[in-house]
């Protein structure tokens, strides 16, 4: 690469820390110039992490953007429902943009972007980091290779799994559709996105079913109390979500102190654990918090030359990584997102791609390496100003959100939406 890429990092919570991390593991191609993030303790932390300048230290991304342009891009790792002013204002001051997913809120908050990056000819990569995986790169291959003829329809599966969905979905920050977003959007747009990049079609209708099916007051068991560490023991101790199973004895105990338990706390100890889950959100029981997203919700996708999809998002396993099936012409395959087993209609015949070993385990490596695949890809995009490099240009990121928005108003109104009436 010809130049050193410096980028801003707007929103230092844990996606913004770990996009900035490629700075620290690649200095010669990417440099942290600026951070802007109101809580004191991560914008200090970034800061001396990253030599930045007290002068590039901001409290809030208007602050940085009242400032003349001091950069080449911004990371904008904010909260969902501010993604849309602070990246129409980056575009505006010609910052190439790294916008954390998903876009915004609402499809008429997408379309701003999306227009306000095209007027300032600036690049724009939303991060559907499932696109930029050794495995996803592995599946296209072979899929492109034609040894499973034309796809005619694939199944997937989104195990958040039961804990996560505890975490981030009846606790924490994506509880509230109102406070964030609902959960279609805010937790699988990528693997819609990614569907959609798989079957390499136009989507022409959705038709979706969902529901927050436990995690409400109604299955709050019996003697139960608000929070967890009030909770009587014979209570607690059968709860599979009791906060302080998930956070103290499953992870804290046996030494594990990086996220989630760095969200309760920055330096997690005894003590300070402690009194965040007897005080804050995510010591709460989960039958008795104010979350209102799904649970589980299941989406089926029409693409314009009759092939199918459906994908399943359930907050009730393991989490242990997402599942597919892509059904071919000409033959089947089967993947968890890291072995893909391909079998062949016209001799029987069975063979495996490993894809494990292509995920070093790094910093860098969260999903499955697409952090790193996404960072790789966006630092060229900019070094060489060639978009091509990122691979969801602005229209096919706007089609799979608009995708994500037809799915949710289907389920909430029961009807199949079609894909013309979203532009």
């Amino acid at each position: 690469m010809s130049k050193v890429v410096s980028i801003a990092i707007l929103g230092a919570g844990a996606r913004g820390r770990g996009y900035a991390a490629f700075g620290k593991s690649f200095p010669d191609r990417l440099k942290i110039a600026a951070v802007a993030e109101p809580n004191d303790y991560y914008r200090n932390l970034m800061a001396e992490k990253y030599n930045i300048p007290a002068d590039k230290c901001f409290k809030s991304w208007d602050e940085f953007t009242a400032q003349a342009k001091m950069c080449d891009a911004v990371a904008i790792c904010t909260q969902d429902c501010m993604h849309e002013a602070p990246a129409i204002a980056c575009a505006k001051l010609g910052y190439h943009i790294l916008l954390e997913k998903p876009m915004a809120p609402t499809a008429e908050a997408c379309k701003r972007i999306v227009a306000a990056v095209k007027e300032a000819g600036v690049m724009l990569a939303v991060c559907h980091v499932l696109r930029y995986t050794e495995y996803t790169a592995a599946l296209r291959k072979i899929i492109e290779s034609g040894e499973i003829g034309e796809i005619v329809s694939i199944q997937h599966l989104e195990p958040v799994g039961y804990w996560h969905q505890a975490h981030s979905f009846v606790r924490g920050l994506w509880r509230n559709e109102a406070e964030s977003s609902f959960m279609l959007l805010a937790k699988s747009c990528h693997d819609v996105d990614w569907l959609r990049g798989i079957m390499n079609k136009r989507c022409v209708a959705i038709h979706s079913f969902g529901s927050l099916r436990h995690f409400k007051a109604s299955e709050k068991p019996a003697g139960a109390a608000d929070r967890c560490l009030d909770c009587p023991a014979d209570v607690e101790s059968l709860c599979p979500y009791s906060a302080v199973k998930i956070y103290f004895r499953d992870r804290f105990c046996k030494g594990a102190k990086a996220w989630p338990v760095n969200v309760l706390t920055p330096q997690p100890t005894a003590e300070s654990l402690k009194n965040a889950l007897q005080n804050g959100d995510y010591g709460r029981c989960v039958y008795a918090c104010d979350n209102d997203v799904v649970d589980n919700q299941v989406v089926n996708i029409s693409f314009e030359d009759g092939s199918t999809a459906s994908m399943t998002m359930t907050a009730f396993n393991f989490n242990s990584g997402r599942k597919t099936r892509i059904f071919g012409t000409r033959g089947e395959i089967d993947t968890d997102s890291q072995i893909i087993t391909i079998r062949n209609f016209l001799d029987d015949t069975t063979r495996t791609v490993d894809t494990q070993a292509l995920n070093d385990g790094g910093i860098l490596s969260g999903h499955g390496g697409g952090d790193m695949g996404l960072m790789h890809n966006f630092v060229q995009a900019v070094a060489e100003n060639d978009p091509s490099l990122i691979l969801t240009g602005v229209d096919e990121t706007l089609e799979s959100h608009l995708m994500v928005f037809a799915a949710e108003k289907s389920r909430r109104e029961g009807i199949v939406c079609t894909m013309d009436d979203q532009f």
